[in-house]
């Protein structure tokens, strides 16, 4: 089917914006043709395919090479590749077509953004194969990771148009992965909208209401921006600064997250926007100087906040990020953000590593910079082989630290760690055999554990022993990517000596009883000493943890050993009338998920289990919800979960609180849970130090509505400052 004369019109204008845009990276007739042959072979390939919308489907590849142009900055090489990204997945076309017509560079760019959209349609057991050799580019090619950012922009800037379980598979991918990546690759502008826009998808109403409350505030907060600045203004004239300067309200997203994070309104949150001065650079002195004489002019003028601070000129961000932010005292009270960068910071905060590259082969930069140090992290992740998808994307996700910490060797030498790195982690850093046989470190001199979180600016010595060895209670310690690798690795090496220890060990007794070897043996024996499968049956006598001494009275035994464990991935309901919630399948099909602890009332989310086939309810803000999206799409039900209305079920739900210690606290805080509403407790835990107590209240409630009740009482108590409901509380 042709496309329609409307049809052609809505192409060419897009083509003609597109070509318009074109002007800034076209330098000679032969780029321009270069683009239009990419077009043309695009529109012959896609003709008369239309998109969900029931727009041409041609729209799309050009409204990537638009993104590609203008909000990301790359060249023609790419501006082609997005034209033709989606030609060799679904036409004709072959990558040895391409590369005949457009060259080696852009057939390999599109090759891997045809592997790329394999990632996600693809089966779990091949997706970590597509997406470690795709991944692999960014060390040779970033552009293929770039073009591929775009492409999942413009699909969640359409993504109206897609069924409600394709939204949830999609929205799950985009927060647990492209937005992360995005803001790793340097596109803060491009992260802020994915993640506005997951949020529109997710959680229309609370997306809504919060753009609403922006809006209604707007003229009141561009009062004050335009009074604080205004002395501003007047000394950077003075000193005959060219500048830009203007005020940056938060993403929609940012403040939900932050009012879910603290569990407080719209109308607590002071941070709402930023100042942001962005100024010509003078020759001489250096940008870093320039950047320090107008934060002294600023706080000349108004009083700085020493703990807040951020010098990210003199060790810029991994991901390139350089400026000088600030936070004073301005006018009524109110503490204002400032942040400092000249117009080069300012292009690399934007457009990322496109313009990052730019100015470094301007300079001729010869040094590994946050950047290259990274990239060659991803590449040895990366080679690092993984049997499990799963694990794969979730090592990946750790590389993408979205808060680093600068930490020292006791040599000077800087090295970056995620926010939350151990002693262990930067064992890791340093050597995998550093690692391996750590049992301490010097952490500014003094002994601590490995296991002691680091802090920024902290100079590290690690204590090492020959007969020193990973642990699996390690995986829990480590945050970087490296380091579960590196202790993975040797727990497998070490799982497989004792397997084929065990085996031996196993077959040499049951010769010692003249028992043959068989499966009905070998699931006999699994069961009396507990194992779910035969590795960790043969892992265990490896290991020493199960001794054959019994072994002759197990294989005479009849009955199957009352011993044998079910571990179980989910939580059951304990009610035998199934937990609450309301479907066409029977609710023994429904499973609470532990993760998250959904009450009714939440919006729920359902995803069928591919092991046990029940659905799991999660939250639908929970993390682990948009880590299955991401790698098990097709599982997340099409139809929303509706809570029942006629089941009087109570639920276990945790709430942190923290206040002012006074007498009667504790009275008053019992009194209103069992008195005012009715309420079961089933543990209460406060501490109490230097006049402030925090702690945890656990209760049985039987929906959202009356945990919040409770909660909105508590908040009106004399003393008590925070109160929090906790998803998945760690109760002993």
């Amino acid at each position: 089917m042709s496309y329609t004369a409307e049809d052609e019109r809505l192409i060419n204008a897009a083509y003609e914006k597109m070509l318009k845009s074109c002007e800034r990276v076209c330098k000679n007739e032969e780029s321009w043709n270069y683009i239009k042959r990419a077009f043309f072979l695009a529109k012959e390939a896609h003709s008369g395919v239309r998109r969900r919308s029931g727009e041409p489907y041609l729209l799309h590849p050009i409204a990537v090479a638009q993104i590609v142009l203008d909000e990301i900055g790359l060249g023609v090489k790419s501006v082609v590749a997005a034209l033709l990204h989606d030609v060799v997945e679904d036409t004709d076309y072959t990558v040895e077509d391409i590369e005949h017509i457009f060259g080696a560079k852009v057939a390999s760019m599109v090759d891997g953004l045809t592997k790329m959209s394999g990632v996600f349609n693809a089966d779990t057991s091949e997706q970590a194969e597509y997406f470690r050799k795709v991944l692999l580019t960014l060390s040779d090619d970033v552009r293929v990771i770039l073009i591929k950012i775009a492409d999942r922009l413009h699909n969640m800037r359409t993504l109206q148009y897609m069924p409600l379980n394709k939204q949830i598979k999609i929205t799950g991918e985009t927060i647990y992965l492209f937005a992360p990546l995005a803001y790793r690759l340097g596109l803060y502008p491009i992260k802020s909208e994915l993640e506005d826009l997951c949020m529109k998808y997710r959680f229309p109403e609370e997306y809504a209401r919060i753009s609403a409350l922006l809006e209604e505030t707007a003229d009141k907060r561009q009062e004050y921006i335009d009074r604080f600045c205004k002395p501003i203004i007047e000394t950077l004239d003075k000193n005959n600064i060219k500048y830009d300067i203007s005020g940056r309200v938060k993403s929609v997203y940012s403040v939900w997250t932050k009012m879910q994070r603290k569990q407080i309104p719209f109308e607590e949150i002071y941070d709402i926007f930023a100042i942001r001065i962005v100024f010509d650079a003078l020759p001489f002195p250096s940008e870093k100087t320039q950047c320090w004489q107008i934060y002294s002019s600023i706080t000349d003028l108004y009083a700085p906040k020493q703990d807040r601070l951020r010098d990210w000129i003199s060790m810029p961000k991994a991901n390139g990020y350089e400026a000088l932010h600030s936070t004073v005292m301005g006018p009524d009270g109110q503490w204002v953000e400032v942040q400092i960068r000249t117009r080069r910071m300012e292009e690399i905060a934007e457009r990322g590593f496109a313009a990052h590259w730019k100015y470094k082969k301007a300079t001729l930069s010869q040094n590994d910079d946050a950047f290259d140090t990274w990239l060659k992290k991803v590449r040895d992740a990366l080679n690092s082989p993984t049997e499990s998808a799963v694990e794969f994307l979730d090592n990946f996700k750790l590389s993408l630290y979205t808060s680093e910490i600068t930490v020292f060797t006791p040599k000077g030498e800087q090295r970056q760690l995620p926010n939350g790195a151990t002693a262990l982690d930067f064992a890791y850093d340093i050597h995998t055999k550093v690692g391996d046989h750590a049992i301490g470190a010097k952490i500014n001199h003094k002994i601590e554990p490995i296991t002691k979180p680091l802090k920024w600016g902290d100079q590290i010595e690690i204590i090492t022993a020959d007969n020193a060895k990973p642990k699996a209670e390690w995986l829990d310690i480590v945050t970087t990517t490296k380091a579960k690798q590196k202790i993975t690795a040797y727990l497998k090496r070490e799982q497989q000596n004792n397997v084929e220890n065990g085996i031996a060990l196993f077959e040499s007794r049951l010769a010692e009883y003249n028992v043959a070897m068989s499966g009905r043996v070998l699931r006999k024996a699994m069961q009396a000493y507990g194992c779910s499968n035969k590795d960790e049956f043969y892992s265990h006598i490896g290991a020493g943890i199960i001794s054959l001494d019994n072994l002759e009275k197990v294989l005479k035994t009849s009955s199957t050993s009352k011993l044998l464990k079910f571990w179980k991935l989910f939580r059951d309901s304990d009610n035998e009338e199934g937990d609450g919630l309301a479907k066409s399948e029977t609710t023994e099909n429904f499973v609470i998920a532990p993760c998250c602890s959904p009450l009714p009332g939440d919006k729920v989310v359902g995803f069928r289990d591919p092991v046990s086939g029940k659905i799991v309810v999660h939250k639908a803000t929970c993390d682990e919800l948009n880590r299955l999206a991401s790698q098990y799409g097709k599982h997340i039900l099409k139809d929303d979960i509706k809570w029942s209305q006629h089941k009087a079920m109570s639920y276990l739900s945790t709430i942190e609180i923290r206040g002012i210690d006074r007498m009667g606290m504790l009275s008053d805080i019992t009194h209103i849970v069992s008195d005012d509403f009715s309420i079961n407790m089933r543990e209460i835990n406060l501490r109490s130090h230097d006049g402030i107590f925090e702690g945890q209240v656990s209760l049985y409630v039987q929906d959202a509505d009356s945990l919040n009740a409770l909660m909105d009482k508590f908040r009106q108590m004399k003393g008590l400052e925070s109160v929090k409901r906790i998803d998945n509380p760690v109760v002993e």
